[in-house]
């Protein structure tokens, strides 16, 4: 194997942040319809002469740069603009009662005065605590659509997500992000907001100048654009025999159509100063909100996404592609908020990054048609050269944060 090889314009040479745990091998969020195998056009985290990524500089410029009382202050204008007077929704909050939704739909009602209407793209495969805190969320004061797609058409996406991009989790992603527009669109609903910002976690450190969204992630202009399980719309309208119907759903708004619409797409990260552990104890004082009686696997938390059963198989394959896991995406987050230090989170991505999810994998194996050792062997397709190396038939990293890995 030529380790010098690289997959998906990953970064050839890498680079882990001297502040945080993250690798310049972290990709920057991306449209999910644009997603294509070898990640055409990709851009990756950025670190910096002095080994510091833009996530990093996100957290100081949180904490020094920006005047959050001028920002809240931005909020309840824009609220007090939008605000409707005759009990109609004002806004929507997409979810399904995690922490974070949680904590934005009782800020937006109770604090500021809005009427939110929570709209739910439901998880693939709901976990019995994630069910548990949907319901919980809504039975503590708000209106809801759960949007359920189409059973069979979800299932093959998936599959085929899985088998052409190692991306099982991308089918949610694109109706999380592309249904509330569309929702709001037929409310009239000028107002959409998500919670923490893109470049929270990395994503150029620019996206904290402005609130709104990009609307590149929720609009296209030409079908010919598209691609799905890293499949051409055109294609999987003749290959795999997928109808209008079966695609429109998964599908982001025209650009004519929203921009006639004037929603506007919100961080409300953006103004309010997000601390992800703080969400997390108002989301359980204030919503019912309840962790997992054990921690994910894969990482050491027991409250961030546990919504979905494919959550957890999710984070394994970005620990693949990208030789980023789970426990390296929370303990970064919390080195920043300065909850760990450095020294605990390189001990606890050391223990838990790459743990296989064996929870609910024979589970999801059988949702999607696709058996346990073919899985493995997709598995083996996605994983870059020059990130990892086989020693007496075993997968190791070349480099990992704590040490130099089995590099040769």
């Amino acid at each position: 194997m030529d380790k010098n090889k690289t997959c998906y314009n990953l970064p050839e040479k890498i680079v882990f942040c001297k502040y945080c745990v993250l690798s310049n091998q972290r990709p920057h969020s991306v449209a999910e319809f644009k997603h294509k195998k070898n990640r055409e056009g990709a851009v990756y985290l950025e670190i910096d002469k002095n080994g510091k990524c833009d996530a990093c500089k996100m957290a100081e410029w949180k904490k020094d740069k920006i005047n959050w009382i001028k920002r809240e202050k931005e909020l309840m204008e824009l609220c007090d603009k939008y605000r409707k007077k005759d009990g109609s929704y004002d806004c929507i909050v997409p979810g399904s009662g995690g922490k974070d939704s949680s904590f934005q739909s009782y800020i937006l009602k109770n604090k500021y005065g809005m009427n939110p209407l929570t709209v739910t793209w439901p998880p693939i495969m709901y976990t019995d605590y994630g069910y548990k805190n949907f319901k919980s969320w809504i039975d503590t004061g708000y209106d809801n659509i759960s949007f359920h797609p189409n059973g069979d058409v979800m299932k093959k996406l998936v599959s085929l997500s899985t088998k052409n991009l190692l991306h099982p989790f991308q089918a949610f992603i694109l109706g999380q992000y592309n249904m509330p527009p569309k929702i709001a669109s037929k409310y009239d609903i000028k107002l959409i907001f998500y919670g923490e910002t893109h470049a929270d976690y990395g994503s150029p450190i620019i996206e904290t100048s402005k609130s709104l969204r990009s609307k590149s992630f929720h609009t296209f202009s030409n079908l010919k654009d598209i691609y799905i399980a890293g499949t051409k719309y055109s294609d999987l309208r003749e290959k795999y025999k997928f109808s209008e119907r079966d695609l429109s759903n998964f599908l982001p708004m025209k650009e004519e159509e929203y921009e006639k619409s004037d929603i506007k797409v919100l961080a409300l990260g953006y103004y309010l100063r997000w601390e992800p552990q703080e969400v997390y104890y108002h989301a359980v004082e204030n919503s019912g909100f309840k962790p997992r009686p054990f921690r994910s696997q894969g990482t050491y938390s027991k409250y961030s996404s546990i919504d979905d059963k494919v959550d957890d198989l999710h984070y394994y394959t970005t620990y693949i592609k990208f030789g980023i896991g789970r426990a390296t995406y929370d303990a970064a987050h919390e080195i920043r908020n300065k909850h760990i230090t450095r020294d605990e989170a390189v001990e606890l991505v050391e223990k838990y990054d790459g743990e296989f999810p064996d929870r609910y994998f024979k589970e999801i194996m059988e949702y999607i048609n696709i058996k346990p050792e073919e899985f493995f062997e997709i598995c083996d397709k996605f994983r870059s050269p020059h990130l990892w190396t086989k020693k007496s038939n075993s997968w190791k990293l070349r480099h990992t944060v704590g040490k130099r890995g089995e590099d040769d």
